[in-house]
C-alpha cells in the first residue's frame, strides 16, 4: 500500500522555520522526560538546523528544558575531525551543545564504532535503538542523513549504523543511522529550506519512493515536515 501524502508545516522564512521547530523539538523533550525520565535526541547536519539550534540555546528554552536529562547523538556525521568546520558535531557544539548545560557525558558524536553509545538509547520490541526525536534534513537529490539514492546503505534491514565510503557530495566518507532506526524513532522532524529544495520536497511529501527520504515512515512515531515557503512553492 503506498504511504499516504504528508501536509507539512509551511514557515515564511529561516527564521520562522528556527521558530517553529525549537518549539516542535522543546515539547518532545518536555514530553519524553516527563514520561520516561529522559529525552534521546539525534540531532541533524548541514545549514539547515543551525537556527533551531541557536534558538534552543536562547530563551525561554535556555532556563526551561531539562538539559541534564537530555542525551544527544547524531543521525549522520561526516568522517572528518570532530573539530573540522565539516563536522556535524563541530556545528551542533557551536550552535548548541556549548551554549546550554548538557553534561558532556550525554554527548555521543558519531565515529568509530557508535554501537555501545547507541545500545544506551532505549530499544523497542525489536530491539533497535528508539530515540525520542530525530531531525534530518533534505538534499536537492532527496537525500536524508546520509542515505543517498542508489547507495546500497538504503538496503539495509539489520545494522544501526552503515559507512557510506562513496557520498555524491564531500565528504565522500560518512556514517549514518540506517533506515530501521530512523523508522523505530517516536518523532522525526525534517527541516527544509529554500527554492532548491523544491523538487525533492514535492516528491518526498508525495511519498515517491525512489527519493530516500520518502521511506522515512516511523512505524510508531509521528513525522513532521517543518519547510518554508520558498522550498514548498507557494
Amino acid at each position: 500500500m503506498k504511504a499516504a501524502a504528508i501536509t507539512p508545516l509551511v514557515v515564511d522564512g529561516p527564521a520562522a522555520l528556527a521558530d517553529a521547530a525549537a518549539e516542535w523539538t522543546a515539547e518532545r523533550i518536555q514530553r519524553a522526560v516527563a514520561q520516561r525520565g529522559a529525552c534521546y535526541l539525534a540531532l541533524a547536519g548541514g545549514d539547515t538546523p543551525v537556527g533551531c539550534y541557536r534558538r534552543l540555546a536562547q530563551p525561554p528554552y535556555l532556563e526551561t528544558l531539562p538539559w541534564s536529562r537530555l542525551f544527544v547523538y547524531w543521525s549522520d556525521e561526516r568522517q572528518v575531525p570532530l573539530d573540522d568546520p565539516a563536522s556535524n558535531c563541530a556545528m551542533a557544539k557551536v550552535a548548541l551543545l556549548d551554549r546550554v548545560p548538557i553534561p558532556p557525558d550525554h554527548v555521543f558524536p558519531l565515529v568509530g564504532d557508535p554501537t555501545p553509545a547507541l545500545r544506551r538509547v532505549p530499544s523497542d520490541a525489536a530491539g533497535r535503538p528508539r530515540f525520542d526525536v530525530i531531525h534530518l534534513g533534505l538534499g536537492e537529490d532527496g537525500h536524508t542523513a546520509s542515505l543517498f539514492p542508489g547507495n546500497d546503505a538504503l538496503n539495509e534491514q539489520q545494522a544501526w549504523v552503515r559507512a557510506v565510503h562513496d557520498a555524491p557530495k564531500p565528504p565522500p566518507d560518512r556514517l549514518t543511522l540506517t533506515l530501521p532506526v530512523l523508522n523505530a524513532a517516536r518523532a522525526v522532524l525534517f527541516m527544509v529550506l529554500g527554492a532548491g529544495k523544491r523538487d525533492a520536497l514535492a516528491r518526498v511529501l508525495r511519498r515517491d519512493p525512489r527519493l530516500p527520504a520518502s521511506r522515512v515512515q516511523p512505524i510508531d512515531g509521528e513525522l513532521q515536515f517543518i519547510v518554508d515557503r520558498a522550498a514548498f512553492g507557494a
